[in-house]
């Protein structure tokens, strides 16, 4: 099982839901919140190009926001990646 990673903000609803997706499919990740790390939004920010929360990495693909992580659920997409890293979509 690939590494989960996910940027997140202490008010953010999008941060809220994509938990608790990840959460019902039991799956384990860890919460790296912007607000409480100095320099850890502008650490995101470099590395995904994106101003925004959640930010969700799979090993290394980055997935995106909670949209993009919902579209792969409902599209049975996002089990495949969890089985396969290097999965490319």
């Amino acid at each position: 099982m690939p590494e989960i990673i996910i940027y997140t903000s202490k008010i953010c609803p999008y941060c809220i839901m994509t938990k608790h997706l990840l959460d019902r499919k039991g799956l384990k990740y860890t919460e790296m919140n912007v607000d409480e790390t100095s320099g850890l939004r502008d650490e995101m920010m470099t590395k995904t190009k994106c101003r925004t929360v959640p930010q969700i990495y799979i090993g290394d693909f980055h997935v995106g926001g909670f949209d993009e992580l919902y579209a792969l659920d409902r599209e049975k997409k996002l089990d495949d990646l969890l089985s396969n890293a290097e999965n490319v979509i």
